[in-house]
């Protein structure tokens, strides 16, 4: 097999993980709090790092981390996983799936907004045209959720753009610290950090476990949103000659999870999110491969956790 078709595969665990994890986030909300789930995949994910360091032999690069970089990658922990997954989750426990998760794909273009305001990177005239088309989608789905349930709480669509927007933050911090560690251990960091203030949290947020099947679907949460996919994609992107289309595979994912959303939570698929979510992806394909210039090198996901574009 050759590297490009090895990049493929891996990219497709990534994209096959991710599309399951809309509906695994609404399943395990049925027997968890989004604290409780959130402290189980936070775990999760830390062990999944931690043995794919151990794999590459990279716990010495640990060393290396200067106090600097310690305190940035604790920074992030405390948007990553921490403060994003609380609101994303807590948006989903709004929302139905289908319309939870294409609202939180808007990231990118709170990423461009956050450029020309905290960095001076202007806005190029033709990426005006993506972003209006992506805010279409977004309109077109939040004006058809009334079709599944009346009355959607607005407070899930400003959870749902909150986490779009904690996403922004973090890819840009993360540009900006990336030449203070390697990849993997500053994820490491990161998660060991963000988990630490989630155990520390227990002590005045309640947690209770007395569901076995609830745990299990945490484990898979930080298993296939946040472990192994993470891995996977990165992996692929180094591995290939031709990024783009790692990239683009990507976009399958909110599409195909349609599927599960509504063969599993039996959610009645609206016109309007297909045309969305096309909206959405069209606007932001657009501003990456047609513009002036290009998004900084960042794939997309719902959580994208990669560099990604995530």
């Amino acid at each position: 097999m050759t590297q490009n078709n090895k990049a493929v595969a891996l990219a497709s665990v990534s994209v096959a993980s991710w599309m399951t994890v809309a509906t695994a986030f609404k399943i395990a909300l049925r027997e968890l709090s989004v604290y409780e789930m959130l402290l189980v995949a936070s775990v999760t994910a830390l062990i999944v790092i931690s043995i794919s360091i151990t794999a590459s032999g990279k716990w010495g690069e640990l060393k290396k981390v200067s106090r600097k970089g310690w305190e940035c990658f604790a920074l992030m922990g405390l948007i990553n996983p921490t403060a994003y997954y609380l609101v994303m989750f807590k948006a989903y426990d709004y929302l139905p799936a289908q319309i939870a998760q294409p609202v939180n794909y808007i990231w990118p273009i709170m990423l461009l907004v956050l450029l020309a305001l905290f960095t001076g990177q202007k806005i190029p005239k033709k990426k005006y045209v993506g972003m209006l088309v992506s805010l279409g989608g977004l309109t077109v789905i939040s004006m058809g959720g009334s079709g599944i349930q009346e009355n959607l709480p607005a407070m899930g669509f400003v959870l749902a753009l909150g986490s779009a927007l904690l996403w922004a933050v973090y890819w840009m911090l993360n540009d900006r610290y990336k030449d203070l560690a390697d990849e993997s251990i500053s994820l490491f960091i990161g998660f060991l950090s963000g988990t630490i203030y989630l155990v520390a949290g227990t002590l005045f947020v309640p947690v209770e476990y007395h569901s076995l099947s609830g745990v299990l679907s945490g484990v898979y949460i930080g298993l296939f949103e946040m472990g192994i996919p993470f891995l996977c994609f990165g992996t692929a992107i180094r591995m290939t000659s031709n990024p783009a289309l790692i990239n683009q595979m990507c976009y399958l994912a909110p599409f195909l999870s349609l599927f599960f959303i509504s063969m599993i939570l039996h959610e009645p698929i609206m016109p309007t999110t297909y045309i969305g979510l096309a909206l959405i992806i069209a606007g932001l394909i657009y501003n990456q491969y047609f513009s002036e210039a290009h998004l900084p090198k960042m794939h997309l996901h719902v959580r994208f956790h990669l560099p990604r574009l995530h």
